[in-house]
């Protein structure tokens, strides 16, 4: 019950003013948060690769109103890519992208968002790096994956999520394995109706293992997204049976989360890569993150005190 309360806090401005001036808040945000502009997030890259762990880069705040947001936040990863140039740190330091952000529920949105986003996949390239598209619900999956399609005709490298809980998702995997794309898999972490996706924690788990069985299986490259240890350890035995070599495929968690863990893979020769947001409307992906499943309001409590 609570992850739909979650849900409607996120989408709350009441809320948001209250939850940004609690005392309590900013230090459990700078946790999971680590800056809130370009300049604060650099040093983090840095430090990130110095230890051998890889980045994806999210620059939060995906509700937008008018297309001149949507330029603002093109812009916004525009300099990033600007940033991202003199460290020489191709292929270790991505974008991560919500289309919605590039004003996909806009009217036009489908064209608007794939006008913002193909600069930002151009400039990626450019500096030997590329971007992966982030899943939403399932409203905009459709959108997603034709922006996905077209930017790939150009730009082959480039990326997308899918999730587990999705009935749909099977099937999309099985595509997307078959034309050889970047996927990242992830549980889902929107609220989306019996209708289309399953609601028990058992049956996601089951779908992202036969899920996963599928993309091994296939021509992409697997990026899997989870901080489980048994779906670790159930990546790791899938990869061995289908013969891929470590940089074949690749682990990707949050900033902030299981640490520890990050490094024990990337000294075990795995490639890791770090989900890192940043930005000043940090309210709503961090709310989103807390409304994933209720043991995550306990999950994050527990890692801020543990600094594991």
């Amino acid at each position: 019950m609570l992850g739909p309360v979650i849900l409607a806090a996120s989408r709350s401005d009441k809320m948001r003013r209250l939850v940004s001036a609690a005392p309590v808040t900013k230090p459990v945000v700078d946790r999971f948060i680590p800056g809130e502009t370009v300049d604060e997030v650099i040093p983090i890259v840095t430090d990130l690769a110095d230890k051998g762990l890889e980045v994806t880069l999210d620059v939060v705040g995906e509700d937008i109103t008018t297309p001149e947001q949507a330029t603002a936040a093109r812009d916004a990863y525009l300099q990033l890519v600007e940033r991202l140039k003199p460290l020489g740190l191709e292929g270790c330091a991505e974008m991560s992208v919500k289309l919605s952000m590039f004003g996909q529920a806009l009217d036009g949105g489908h064209e608007l968002a794939l006008a913002n986003v193909r600069p930002v996949v151009e400039a990626a390239a450019a500096i030997g790096t590329t971007v992966t598209l982030d899943a939403e619900d399932h409203t905009t999956l459709d959108s997603m994956f034709a922006i996905h399609d077209e930017l790939r005709k150009d730009f082959p490298e480039t990326g997308c999520v899918i999730q587990s809980y999705l009935f749909r998702t099977e099937a999309d995997a099985r595509r997307l394995a078959a034309n050889g794309s970047r996927v990242r898999l992830v549980k889902g972490a929107y609220k989306e109706p019996a209708s289309v996706a399953y609601q028990d924690k058992a049956e996601i788990d089951k779908a992202y293992v036969r899920i996963l069985k599928i993309l091994m299986a296939g021509d992409g490259y697997p990026m899997i997204g989870s901080h489980d240890p048994r779906l670790i350890a159930i990546t790791q035995e899938l990869a061995r049976r289908a013969g891929r070599k470590l940089e074949e495929y690749e682990f990707q968690m949050l900033y902030g989360i299981r640490g520890d863990e990050q490094l024990r893979l990337a000294a075990e020769g795995h490639r890791m890569r770090v989900y890192t947001a940043y930005g000043t409307d940090w309210y709503g992906y961090f709310m989103r993150r807390l409304a994933e499943k209720p043991a995550n309001l306990l999950f994050f409590a527990r890692s801020m005190l543990t600094r594991d």
